[in-house]
């Protein structure tokens, strides 16, 4: 029994390094993301540290996935997805959708009713953004614009642009977040407009 565990152990380093090269994260970001040195980070990708589960949580948290997928536990034989919701300090819910590496991720968010005069931290990365309003209303500020959007309405943009997102007084909101590498895309199909004649 202690082989198997040394030998999964010894699989989480090369596992944490994939996960961050295929999202495209430096070691500095993903320091400050979890709050672990990068130095720790470095040591823990190239197996000469071996994780705690206090480590284990942050990172699982940052990438978007179960503890199990981090450290490749055994199949359990239930074949449901065990999306769990991901709670964030302000009171906010994010909900990852998807769990495969790399492309476009997706990620049901639930932002607490905030204030309209709450004023905007804005922040860029790379990547590529498409949101689309379920329930309430949300406040999209880009760049130099202040958006308002409701339910049923969506907004696409450039992650390099300044952004933020939050909600209003009018009370909480949920939204639907695709987000892509930079130059990657949702891509959208519309069916082509009907001749009057037809």
């Amino acid at each position: 029994m202690d082989e198997a565990i040394d030998r999964t152990l010894d699989a989480v380093g090369p596992r944490l390094k994939r996960l961050r090269r295929q999202r495209e994260i430096t070691l500095a970001g993903l320091a400050e993301q979890t709050g672990i040195s990068a130095s720790t980070l470095s040591r823990l990708e190239s197996g000469l540290r071996r994780p705690t589960l206090e480590q284990l949580l942050p990172l699982a948290r940052a990438y978007g996935v179960s503890l199990d997928e981090l450290v490749d536990a055994p199949p359990t034989g239930d074949p449901r997805v065990n999306l769990r919701p991901i709670p964030c300090s302000d009171g906010s819910v994010i909900l990852p959708l998807t769990r495969r590496p790399g492309g476009i991720q997706a990620y049901k968010f639930v932002l607490p009713a905030g204030g309209d005069d709450t004023e905007p931290d804005l922040r860029t990365h790379e990547g590529y953004d498409w949101v689309y309003v379920l329930n309430g209303t949300l406040r999209l500020v880009l760049g130099e614009h202040d958006f308002t959007l409701r339910p049923g309405e969506a907004a696409e943009f450039d992650t390099r642009t300044p952004h933020w997102f939050g909600a209003t007084s009018a009370g909480p909101v949920e939204y639907l977040s695709l987000i892509g590498r930079q130059g990657e895309r949702a891509h959208v199909r519309a069916a082509p407009k009907r001749r009057p004649d037809e």
